[in-house]
């Protein structure tokens, strides 16, 4: 479980691709000797195991396995050597929920319609996979490549969201551009609540 809230930059050291699977190993500003091989980490919002942990000048090196299916549905198919990723450690209890509750499960990815200034913030907009659409809501939250940000407003071509200087400098969304795609993962809350009512409509 996450909060949405970006507390690292990760950079692909390496990528190995084996059958079934692709193996990353990224570097980032973490203590090694506070993480241990099991733990969670939500990279641009995909919430994947470390299966190893080592030390290095100035944080540490880990490595992730990702499946065949995660590869094809959100953006960790396509990272590179030298990308980077948005990282989150799991929510421990009694932390700070500073953003909203996210499971750290992609819903599917978003296509970048618009990324300009607005004042002294950016707009991004975006459209989503058909099949979530109807979860995403004005004034309702949703993650955006693991960041947890407020809807500003939504039409039939897509949503938009406004991202402040400290998240635009302090994550990856600053590398977004029109055409690009983006993980997505709406509101628990919305998900749970729409397969209420479709349940309820079947009866």
């Amino acid at each position: 479980m996450f909060t949405g809230i970006v507390t690292a930059l990760g950079e692909v050291e390496a990528v190995a691709r084996l059958a079934g699977l692709t193996r990353l190993t990224i570097t980032s500003a973490y203590d090694a000797g506070s993480v241990e091989i099991g733990a969670s980490i939500a990279h641009d919002g995909c919430c994947l195991t470390l299966v190893a942990i080592a030390a290095r000048p100035g944080g540490m090196r880990h490595v992730v396995e990702v499946a065949a299916e995660s590869l094809v549905l959100t953006t960790l198919g396509a990272l590179q050597v030298g990308d980077q990723v948005n990282l989150e450690r799991s929510l421990r209890v009694g932390d700070e929920l500073g953003g909203h509750i996210v499971q750290g499960h992609v819903d599917g990815l978003g296509e970048v319609l618009l990324a300009a200034r607005d004042g002294r913030s950016w707009r991004l907009r975006i459209r989503p996979p058909h099949p979530i659409a109807h979860l995403i809501a004005s004034k309702g939250s949703i993650a955006l490549a693991g960041v947890s940000l407020t809807v500003n407003e939504v039409d039939d071509q897509g949503f938009g969201v406004l991202i402040i200087p400290h998240t635009w400098a302090a994550t990856t969304l600053s590398r977004l551009k029109p055409g690009d795609k983006v993980n997505l993962e709406a509101d628990m809350m919305a998900r749970y609540a729409a397969r209420l009512v479709e349940a309820r409509s079947n009866v």
